[in-house]
């Protein structure tokens, strides 16, 4: 860390230690905030989860679909012989041919 500082007279060498120091304490302060803000949001979620099971349906719903949409899109790319309809293939919208096999 010293030898970053050797071409500087100590006042210099001060200077930069001072706004260093600044710099990482800004980025804890605005990283400790960033946590409290996260912990606060899923304490509100699991909360309103709590108290509406529907949601709570829905959105497990959402993520199970999630899920296995990308399952399928990785068993496309690992060349599984599961077929994909030129309408469904983002590729042949952009690159027709391509899209099908």
């Amino acid at each position: 860390m010293y030898s970053d500082y050797e071409n500087f007279n100590f006042e210099e060498g001060l200077q930069l230690t001072e706004s260093e120091i600044r710099r990482r304490h800004q980025q804890r302060m605005f990283l400790r905030r960033n946590a409290q803000l996260l912990q606060q949001e899923l304490e509100l979620e699991a909360e309103l989860l709590e108290e509406n099971s529907e949601l709570a349906q829905v959105i497990h719903s959402l993520n199970m679909q999630e899920i296995q949409s990308n399952q399928r899109g990785l068993e496309n790319v690992l060349g599984s012989e599961e077929s994909v309809s030129k309408e469904q293939s983002v590729w042949s919208k952009f690159f027709p041919g391509l899209g099908g096999r």
